[in-house]
């Protein structure tokens, strides 16, 4: 069983796995530890990770970014317009679901984000076992702790999707904090003051702040705060928008008419950001851009701070409103630990610094400190290690309300109710109880709809509760408890329903210590007293329907056969590609041994006659042998095989025959010592003999050894 941790991130992903007695970052195919989050189509087959970033600029229209925003969306949401920005390819309406319009194996095609999503994690799934080799279905995966129930079960439904089993969805600064708790060996006991953390994420596209309290063995997260538009890509995209600017008043060219001129100057901007975190000034050079121009630009660090001055003011705002949902001050803080890829650029630490007023920490891995929770948290779950025991509890993000009709018969009852309020702890449960004579319905929605990201609307589902009957007397009432959970997905069920009748039991009364009579010198036989108590007893079961976001069983199947479908396609394409290959290299390495290896062993009939039909597979592999099917390639392999077969014989007898002659010489040589050696022990044991009777040896006897002097 594999223990995978996977940090889903909106530019790239990494994966962790726990083995060697440890946590190991693993690398992809072409030994990246970060993978692109892309997606990209093609005429043949699909580009997942690396193969979608290496196409993506020849391939705009087709390639699709920042999948995990655009889980659970809906295409009207102002924040998918935002990411519209983001994303090269068209997004379109799915049923309700945003998705992606995208040319496919010749034809248009729409897949919605959860299907994205599921292609993309195949992917990561594919990467991770081959380099375990094992199968992987387990795996605890890192989420934007602001995203909503309708998110979470998007990407829950992502991953069933594409095999995978979500053991766990965390929110990505718990992952953090629980890589830096769990090999620490210094926290205070249960009785003494909790070390205090803050962890602060700046990635690609989120700004998070959580504030965290650590004691021996467990973690409690107190409050998180998030800035959802608030990343690296703002700092490029503010370098983006200054070059537009710049190159259209010195070069007389406007790149925002053009998708791969903008393309290219975003991934310039970003390695821009990235030296001048170093360094106080850095060049942009890109050779015909547009229209055959070359440009060029310095921008110094001064004038990048200036640029995304409006980004840097909105950094203290997540981190005022951790401290005050924790009820803290600064000054309360122990640790200031900062991981994510945009916490490099210096502003960001000063700005994070001036508001704490200590030094920062980065103990963490910046890149991969997610991923690595992840993957202890995943071990922790799983029963094929063993770890440390090391409890968490996160918060619950936004308040969660039921809502239900009002019952005829109690005029005077409440018709919603907070059962879950924001920051209780998760996972939670509660036990709701109805008074009712009839079936009825349950709403569950987020009570602060004006909190939720983007136009994400508040509902979370409707669970209708079934087999409620009055029974007795007509104004009796079926007391129904319902049992309703924030699971450690941050994902609302009411799990189970069952309903209670009052009864009257007999309870033993417990008598205090203190109250024995003092004639009691030691205990007696006496029946214990007891009193009769109305208690409710659980009687039967409610079946409850559910209504939520999820996609049903038939649904799940029907994307799941298609996933796999295209999974095998991609395979064959892949099959193809290396049997075309395997034919290129086969020529040339026939060719260039019919003259020198070979040459030998072949006539010159039989070395043109091979020629020829080299050069006739070549100039067929060039033109229609182009697109020609995995069969085509193996048969015309096979052909050349055949035909050089009888001559690649002969070379392979004389190789042999020449092993075989030096194996007989190597075999005689140590048979002759073999024989030598015995010849010299028998005469060694008759010289010890011939004087027919055994001697001993005395000291004197013996032969001294004999020095020499040296001038």
């Amino acid at each position: 069983m594999s223990v995978v941790g996977v940090d889903f991130g909106s530019l790239n992903t990494v994966v962790a796995v726990a083995r060697n007695r440890g946590v190991d970052v693993i690398t992809n195919e072409v030994s990246n530890r970060a993978t692109p989050s892309l997606v990209g189509f093609g005429p043949k087959s699909r580009y997942l990770g690396e193969a979608a970033k290496t196409q993506e600029i020849s391939n705009l229209k087709n390639t699709v970014g920042s999948l995990k925003r655009l889980a659970g969306r809906k295409l009207s949401d102002p924040d998918v317009q935002i990411e519209q920005q983001y994303i090269s390819a068209p997004l379109v309406d799915c049923d309700g679901i945003v998705g992606a319009e995208v040319n496919y194996l010749g034809k248009k095609e729409r897949f919605n984000s959860t299907e994205l999503i599921a292609m993309y994690l195949s992917k990561i799934k594919q990467i991770t076992a081959n380099e375990i080799k094992l199968p992987v279905s387990d795996l605890v995966m890192s989420v934007p702790a602001w995203f909503t129930d309708v998110q979470r079960r998007a990407l829950i439904d992502a991953a069933e999707v594409a095999g995978l089993k979500l053991l766990r969805l965390m929110n990505d600064t718990t992952a953090a904090a629980i890589g830096w708790g769990i090999t620490k060996l210094d926290l205070p006991g249960p009785e003494e003051k909790p070390r205090r953390v803050v962890f602060i994420d700046c990635g690609h596209s989120n700004f998070t702040c959580s504030v965290v309290e650590f004691k021996k063995g467990e973690l409690s997260v107190k409050s998180t705060a998030c800035d959802r538009h608030l990343g690296g890509r703002d700092f490029d995209k503010a370098l983006l928008d200054h070059f537009a600017k710049e190159f259209l008043g010195k070069y007389k060219i406007d790149i925002r008419t053009n998708p791969k001129a903008m393309t290219r100057v975003l991934a310039a901007a970003e390695k821009l950001k990235k030296i001048l975190s170093a360094n106080q000034q850095a060049p942009l050079n890109i050779e015909s851009l547009m229209n055959d121009v070359d440009v060029r630009a310095m921008v110094t660090r001064q004038e990048f701070e200036a640029l995304v001055e409006p980004v840097l003011n909105r950094v203290t705002a997540p981190l005022e409103q951790a401290l005050a949902e924790a009820k803290l001050s600064p000054e309360d803080i122990d640790v200031i630990e900062v991981v994510g890829g945009g916490s490099r650029v210096p502003a960001i630490k000063e700005r994070i610094h001036a508001f704490f007023g200590k030094t920062l920490s980065f103990t963490l891995n910046q890149d991969e400190a997610i991923a690595r929770g992840c993957a202890f948290s995943c071990a922790i779950l799983s029963p094929v290690f063993k770890v440390r025991d090391f409890a968490v509890q996160d918060v619950v993000s936004y308040p969660i309300e039921f809502a239900w009709e009002k019952d005829a018969d109690i005029p005077d009852e409440d018709t919603s109710l907070v059962v879950f309020n924001k920051g209780n702890v998760l996972p939670s449960t509660k036990i709701l109880t109805f008074y009712r004579k009839q079936p009825f319905t349950l709403e569950a929605r987020y009570a602060s709809g004006a909190e939720l990201p983007g136009a994400i609307p508040p509902f979370i589902g409707q669970f209708s509760v079934k087999g409620v009957k009055a029974s007795g007397a007509p104004e009796d009432f079926m007391i129904c408890k319902l049992k309703a959970r924030v699971n450690i997905h941050g994902v609302l069920n009411v799990e189970s329903g069952y309903y209670v009748e009052d009864q009257e039991v007999e309870e033993e009364i417990k008598e205090e210590e203190g109250e024995k009579k003092e004639g009691d010198a030691m205990e007696t036989d006496d029946k214990p007293k007891t009193r009769k108590v109305k208690k409710q007893v659980r009687k039967g079961e409610l079946p409850i329907v559910a209504a939520t976001s999820s996609l049903d069983s038939n649904a799940k199947a029907a994307a799941a056969e298609k996933e796999a479908a295209m999974v095998m396609e991609d395979k064959l394409v892949a099959d193809t590609e290396e049997k075309k290959n395997e034919l290129e290299t086969y020529i040339y390495d026939l060719r260039n041994k019919i003259d020198d290896q070979y040459s030998e062993f072949a006539s010159e009939e039989e070395k043109e006659k091979i020629k020829a039909k080299l050069e006739t597979a070549e100039e067929w592999l060039y033109d229609e042998g182009e697109d020609a099917s995995k069969g085509v390639y193996i048969a015309k392999i096979d052909e050349l095989r055949a035909l050089a077969g009888p001559i690649r014989q002969r070379y392979l007898d004389k190789v042999e025959a020449e092993r075989q002659a030096v194996q007989a010489r190597v075999d005689a040589e140590r048979a002759a010592k073999k024989a030598a050696e015995e010849e010299a022990k028998k005469a060694a044991g008759g010289a010890e003999t011939s004087g027919g009777k055994d001697e001993e040896m005395t000291d004197a006897d013996a032969p001294k050894p004999e020095t020499e002097e040296m001038d």
